[in-house]
């Protein structure tokens, strides 16, 4: 079987399906919940489509028809009548950000800004209402999403007066979308002691105009020499309740996408030890897949008192370590083989060294870690699997089982494609990406690298390689349906397909938001289809996304989410 095409069926689900499904321990152990009268479309291969699931405590007990299930109806039970919808298992998130997602929440929202003068704008609001010396800061601006470039500019990003001079009394720091670059106002540089002579440091761009003078714009690690703006003062009492607040409406936006399950691709110890302490105190909203992102001493020191499989219900897992290697496209941060085709003078950033990187891949190996480096451009993408493999060899282990994952995987050399499958590397991929991004990738790459590498869903899917979907949130909003819908159709916003012919189908995109985002975090056994043994995790959509039109498919919205047995979120 390809690992493309992940089986969800197990041992353990097979027994209990056994178990479940007999007539004389229906009629003695009724359901809790029984969701019936659906098109239930189970991503399991030995049951491929059925009209109802049956579910008891934190589990599916049985699927079948409408007529099988009712024996399995008692007094106790709540019955959802699907009415005919389309009922498939929970989207699992397969890369974001949990707590910056619920952080993007409680700032200023720059996404939907459509010109610089709006962000400006958004500012001085801000500005008006918060007392002097008091941090402002947003996220989510991306300069190729604006309806005019802004003049004066370097690199289509304007300089920061028009930001300085609404906000001279307030340090300014504005992340960009992908989050691989910022911009901030004169008065956070002064804060930090940044000006003409500073130099840029290791893996980071401190852009200037053409007399020298910083623009404001900080692209990669250069983002941290503003970081001690950005620890605002605080209690241990005030960041507690923050961190719970971000849980919270993380969790919220979530559940009302049909999310259970989240990769968190990359936090701390501490916010690990938050993550454990609302497990045990039943409070995590949704399911957490939390990837370790520390040094390597604290890594080699900390991972055993970290390792958690399935821990509190299935609530929170930890056996994974988050890595980059790279930046991000739009900001020059890919790290390319050759030239920027629109940036000559550079080949993007490396922003981790290579040896530092390998070094944490025999940190994983030794302590049984899952390792899982973000690598966007081709020269990132060839580094990593080159250095599994060298870390594999001298860790004397077979790295085909491992599952060790290259988040994003977005622009890849042809020669690179087969070596996933080869090497049993997930590639943990975002289709919304390619999408949003598709308008002006080929002005970055060219149109034959472009056509060749740029987010190869098709070519890699059929080399065998597991490819999982998700949207990286808060770099892009977090909607299942957008993102399945990008992997289905290639449709950008401009109204052109980026490049169709690497486009999925629709059962294989929704095995890539399910059963292939449960194998690539080890919990295909109990998460990923609507299999009898498996945790009760289902979404009821409004439409059928596998059947509808295609272009009808973004109007589609969720109308139930169950997590764990129970009705987590109704429309």
């Amino acid at each position: 079987m390809r690992r493309s095409q992940v089986a969800g069926l197990s041992t353990l689900a097979l027994a209990f399906a056994g178990a479940a499904c007999g007539p004389e321990r229906s009629a003695q152990t009724p359901a809790d919940l029984v969701v019936t009268n659906g098109r239930v479309v189970t991503v399991d291969e030995d049951l491929p489509e059925a009209e109802a699931v049956a579910m008891r405590g934190d589990r599916i007990v049985a699927v079948g028809t409408a007529a099988e299930i009712g024996d399995l109806v008692g007094d106790e039970t709540e019955v959802i009548d699907a009415e005919g919808r389309l009922v498939i298992p929970a989207f699992i998130e397969g890369h974001g950000h949990f707590t910056g997602l619920g952080d993007s929440k409680m700032i200023l929202d720059l996404t939907t800004a459509t010109s610089w003068d709006d962000i400006v704008a958004q500012v001085e609001a801000a500005a008006a209402e918060l007392p002097a010396g008091t941090l402002i800061r947003g996220r989510g601006w991306h300069q190729e999403k604006w309806t005019a470039t802004p003049e004066p500019n370097v690199d289509g990003v304007p300089l920061h007066d028009a930001l300085s001079a609404v906000s001279p009394n307030h340090p300014v720091y504005l992340t960009h979308a992908s989050g691989h670059a910022a911009f901030v106002n004169a008065r956070a540089m002064e804060l930090a002691g940044i000006d003409p002579t500073t130099p840029d440091p290791i893996g980071g761009t401190i852009v200037h105009d053409g007399s020298g003078r910083p623009t404001g714009l900080l692209r990669e690690t250069a983002q941290g020499l503003v970081g001690n703006l950005r620890r605002e003062e605080m209690t241990a009492d005030e960041r507690a309740e923050r961190f719970r607040r971000q849980v919270q409406l993380a969790g919220q936006e979530a559940l009302e996408k049909g999310i259970t399950s989240f990769h968190d691709a990359g936090t701390g110890f501490a916010t690990i030890d938050g993550y454990r302490e609302l497990a045990d105190a039943g409070e995590l909203p949704v399911r957490l897949y939390a990837m370790v992102r520390a040094s390597n001493a604290s890594l080699d020191t900390n991972l055993a008192d970290y390792y958690l499989d399935d821990h509190a219900d299935g609530f929170l897992t930890v056996r994974s370590i988050k890595r980059s290697i790279d930046g991000a496209l739009g900001s020059h941060g890919a790290w390319l083989l050759q030239p920027y085709e629109d940036l000559p003078s550079s080949a993007g950033l490396n922003t981790s060294p290579v040896e530092d990187v390998e070094e944490t891949a025999r940190i994983a190996a030794r302590h049984g870690f899952q390792l899982n480096v973000h690598a966007i451009g081709d020269r990132a993408n060839r580094e990593v699997l080159n250095l599994f493999e060298r870390a594999w060899a001298s860790s004397d282990v077979d790295g085909s089982g491992l599952r060790w994952r290259i988040e994003h995987a977005q622009h890849l050399h042809p020669d690179d494609i087969p070596r996933f499958a080869d090497l049993g590397v997930v590639a943990s991929m975002q289709g919304i990406h390619g999408t949003s991004d598709g308008p002006w990738v080929p002005e970055k790459l060219g149109q034959e690298r472009a056509r060749t590498g740029a987010y190869m869903w098709r070519s890699l899917w059929d080399s065998g390689a597991t490819v999982t979907n998700g949207t990286d949130v808060p770099v892009e909003p977090i909607d299942p349906i957008a993102s399945y819908y990008a992997m289905v159709s290639r449709m950008t916003r401009t109204g052109e397909r980026f490049y169709p012919d690497e486009a999925l189908n629709r059962m294989e995109s929704l095995r890539a938001y399910t059963i292939n985002n449960a194998f690539a975090a080890f919990q295909e056994d109990v998460l990923g289809s609507i299999t009898p043994g498996k945790y009760a995790d289902l979404a009821i959509l409004s439409d059928d996304i596998l059947m509808i039109p295609e272009e009808e498919i973004p109007t589609a919205v969720v109308d139930m989410t169950v997590m764990a047995g129970r009705v987590a979120y109704r429309r």
